[in-house]
């Protein structure tokens, strides 16, 4: 078998092409690695992964002849098979957008070109004497084996979260749903299937309340949660005779989904604005208002104005700072639900840190690889709290009567973003050892480092001073639950947000 210039250039737009997918379709959009129900998803991709490297190494150093050749042939064959039961797979457990349905066409038709010339060559080699015999084909062997190494690398990864998925799986399972009572409450959820609306819709099934999920994606939402709860992707959909107690409003595009550009930012505002006056119409019309709205803004609602000043509840936003501004805008559409009688609370958390995704899992991962970052000076603090507070706090927003309007998602011990990059490395047995200048945060992110450079200290006041007792409510009870091992205990005093 001989591999030629137009076999090594198919191959090479398979791996683009597919590595693109993996990047832009599985890991920042669906985001696979943390979702339970994409386990055995994950596992095809592991096993399409494996066959890939295997043949990527041995096709830029050998020429297969005999068996070899066969078990290559094979090998393909075995790939075409696993890539049928990943499309029926992705069919039952999650609704593709239309780009990566044609990508997906793409690669298929790439694929049966490949299978179609290189399969007769492998075909005829396997009849001559079995053997390998080691060649060299230039640019394109170094190409292919640091292809190899990625995609072997990338199939142990999508091993490891599917075993870890499972793991979670079975904790979730022994945790059984109570039966839902005649006089359960209800609560309507948008953003069902995020990191912060699954892990909420997931306690409130065990809690035996009634949860309809607003989601775009109904087939994932099913998924994700059984056949107990309401899926609609349309909120026109539920009659106006429907009693609903509660609304979470956590629907909305990734603040982090790119640069703070005119157009990311008009889509950052409208896909929250847009279902929010959406449920004000749907609460106008039903024969009984629900009690209360609980609707996701952020801390970023103070902006960057008061530097390492303790803030609660009743700090002042700053408008012109785009982050404040979204919050403000957000905010003031959810507070029109208080003329229908419907308490509001403008829930603003600061960053989540979850075990099954979020903020913490790329941290994570750069810490355990020893590349744990210190973000410009460090000294801006950071406001953090755990995804079991932050459901917590929803829910006791939703049954507390005199929690209403703003309110801190934050944990009650601040630190800085030094500390915390060390408390996390040192988690892992590491040190952060890095620092990005804040320049060329800012000239990659534009208004966006902000995010990184600029923290609001945020005080949990409202939510101390009406009961709520924190699950995590230091660095010392959070990571070590989140990784497993101790780390500092005692931040130091937080300083001024770098500008």
């Amino acid at each position: 078998m001989t591999m030629t210039p137009l076999l090594f250039a198919l191959l090479t737009l398979q791996t683009l092409l597919g590595g693109f997918d993996n990047l832009w379709h599985h890991e920042l959009h669906a985001r696979l690695p943390q979702r339970s129900s994409a386990r055995h998803e994950l596992r095809l991709h592991a096993a399409r992964e494996a066959i890939y490297g295997l043949l990527f190494a041995a096709f830029a150093w050998v020429q297969l002849q005999g068996w070899w050749a066969a078990l290559a042939l094979a090998l393909l064959l075995v790939e075409m098979v696993v890539t049928v039961a990943d499309f029926l797979e992705e069919d039952r457990s999650r609704t593709l957008p239309p780009f990566e349905r044609a990508l997906h066409t793409v690669l298929t038709v790439s694929y049966g070109l490949l299978l179609g010339l290189l399969g007769p060559q492998l075909w005829a080699a396997s009849s001559l004497p079995t053997e390998l015999v080691l060649t060299y084909h230039g640019l394109w062997t170094w190409f292919f084996s640091v292809a190899a190494i990625g995609v072997l690398i990338w199939s142990v990864r999508n091993t490891m979260a599917v075993v870890q998925l499972g793991q979670r799986a079975a904790a979730e399972t022994t945790i059984a749903s109570a039966p839902q009572a005649i006089n359960a409450s209800t609560v309507l959820v948008t953003g069902g299937t995020g990191f912060v609306g699954s892990a909420l819709v997931k306690r409130l099934q065990h809690e035996g309340r009634r949860v309809i999920v607003l989601s775009r994606d109904t087939v994932q939402a099913r998924s994700l949660f059984g056949n107990s709860l309401w899926v609609v992707d349309r909120l026109a959909d539920i009659p106006s005779e429907t009693r609903i107690d509660s609304i979470v409003h956590l629907a909305g595009a990734g603040i982090l989904g790119g640069p703070w550009t005119k157009s990311r930012r008009r889509q950052l505002l409208d896909s929250r604005l847009h279902i929010t006056r959406e449920l004000l119409a749907l609460m106008a019309r039903m024969e009984r208002a629900p009690e209360a709205l609980i609707c996701a803004s952020a801390v970023g609602y103070y902006g960057t104005a008061h530097g390492s000043t303790r803030i609660d509840e009743s700090a002042a936003a700053e408008p012109g700072r785009f982050q404040s501004d979204l919050c403000i805008a957000i905010e003031n559409e959810a507070r029109r639900a208080e003329t229908l009688g419907t308490r509001v609370v403008c829930l603003r958390p600061g960053i989540v840190l979850g075990d099954a995704g979020g903020a913490l899992a790329p941290q994570a991962l750069a810490a355990r690889l020893g590349l744990g970052s210190i973000m410009g000076s460090g000294e801006q603090p950071m406001p953090w709290v755990h995804l079991d507070d932050v459901v917590g706090l929803i829910r006791h927003a939703m049954a507390e009567p005199t929690v209403q309007g703003g309110l801190n998602a934050v944990a009650p011990e601040a630190c800085t973003q030094t500390v915390f990059a060390h408390a996390l490395a040192a988690a892992y047995g590491r040190r952060a050892r890095l620092r990005v200048p804040a320049w060329a945060l800012r000239s990659a992110l534009g208004e966006l480092s902000e995010l990184l450079l600029c923290g609001q200290n945020a005080a949990p006041q409202k939510a101390l001073a009406s009961g709520y007792v924190f699950a995590y409510p230091t660095l010392a009870t959070a990571l070590p639950q989140l990784t497993g091992t101790a780390v500092l205990a005692n931040p130091p005093e937080l300083h001024r947000c770098e500008n």
